[in-house]
């Protein structure tokens, strides 16, 4: 069984920046994708970004050049790196993960931690 645990979310200003980072614990497998995903009130659940075990990003268009992921493989650590945040990023994001095993994906949630901007 795999735990994600979140933190680093909280309240900024528009323009200012956060960093999320989100810890895998318990029996973890090579997951091979490890991201965020954020959730605004009324909307659905969306991909913000991912990066799989070697290295490899996926980003939302939203966020491309404003927000940066990057893992650590020995850690099983994920980090969002967000600058220049605008008030449509307030949500609350959840780190993923997920992993390949005998023709199956499994995937893992955080509990999510609130990110607030204001404009």
């Amino acid at each position: 069984q795999v735990k994600l645990v979140e933190s680093g979310g909280g309240l900024v200003q528009a323009g200012g920046s956060l960093r999320l980072s989100c810890s895998a614990s318990g029996t973890t497998p090579i997951l091979h994708y490890m991201g965020w995903h954020r959730q605004a009130p009324g909307n659905r659940r969306e991909l913000v970004a991912e990066i799989d075990n070697g290295g490899r990003t996926n980003y939302a268009s939203s966020v491309k050049g404003r927000f940066t992921i990057s893992r650590d493989n020995a850690k099983n650590t994920v980090n969002l790196t967000m600058n220049s945040l605008q008030f449509e990023d307030t949500a609350v994001y959840y780190c993923k993960a997920k992993y390949y095993r005998l023709g199956l994906w499994y995937d893992y949630w955080g509990q999510g931690t609130r990110v607030t901007v204001s404009s």
